[in-house]
């Protein structure tokens, strides 16, 4: 995981949001605002995958090479999907 990538997505999801608490001030249109939801939670969904794909290698990797931790690894990582499911 590029952790530069991942901070600059995260800096635009927040101006994202930022927009989104302008819009409701200034009385946006709800259409309009619901978009923008939409387009945050996409981004943010994105930034989950990046995440999660950066963690399912590691925990592959760390079962494939260590059978005692392997377990474990597997089941952090059936924990992590989960939680980006719930």
């Amino acid at each position: 995981m590029e952790k530069d990538k991942l901070i600059q997505r995260l800096r635009r999801i927040e101006g994202q949001v930022r927009g989104l608490q302008r819009m409701v001030e200034e009385e946006h249109s709800c259409s309009e605002i619901l978009t923008q939801v939409a387009a945050a939670r996409a981004a943010l969904s994105g930034v989950a995958k990046m995440i999660f794909e950066t963690h399912s290698r590691a925990c592959i990797q760390q079962a494939l090479n260590d059978e005692a931790g392997g377990a474990e690894a597997m089941e952090d990582l059936l924990q992590s999907l989960s939680r980006l499911i719930k």
